[in-house]
């Protein structure tokens, strides 16, 4: 049920991404933090032996409600939904850029070195008090690409400069 990328990421396999949206945690630092633990209602994210470990997951119990995505400081959890439509996935992003994207608004998806993959829709955009001051952006992107893209640039492209690819 889990796939490991490195000593540090745990993802879901293709398996429990095909049932639904589920969280993604792609923290990389031990350091004292555990606000993805104290937001997880569903007891998904597992209780820390010692508070500098990094966060692990048990995907059977995770729902993708996405509480955890603006609890982490750190911004290193998305939930992504690859049985969003036919061919696409939903990658819910933490975002704290201005301007903060609109619904049906056109991005680009970047992947975690800021390489753009795609033009991506931006389908809701969640900025209520329970998060904190850290909005939630859902892109609708090519769903072979959602486990790639993390977050989206608004506005400006490079994607049709050569020098690119």
């Amino acid at each position: 049920m889990t796939e490991s990328i490195g000593n540090s990421r745990q993802v879901p396999d293709a398996e429990r991404r095909g049932r639904g949206p589920v969280a993604v945690i792609e923290c990389f630092q031990e350091i004292p933090c555990n606000p993805c633990y104290e937001a997880c209602k569903q007891g998904a994210i597992l209780a820390f032996d010692d508070i500098n470990s990094l966060p692990e997951i048990d995907f059977a119990k995770c729902n993708g409600c996405g509480r955890c995505i603006s609890a982490c400081p750190g911004l290193a959890i998305f939930v992504v939904d690859e049985t969003w439509k036919d061919g696409l996935a939903v990658v819910r992003i933490p975002y704290e850029f201005i301007p903060l994207p609109c619904e049906g608004q056109k991005v680009y998806g970047i992947r975690r070195d800021g390489v753009e993959l795609c033009e991506a829709k931006v389908v809701k955009v969640e900025n209520t008090k329970r998060h904190d001051k850290t909005p939630v952006v859902w892109v609708e992107i090519p769903r072979a690409l959602a486990m790639d893209v993390r977050h989206i640039r608004v506005g400006g492209t490079s994607l049709d400069r050569q020098d690119t690819w």
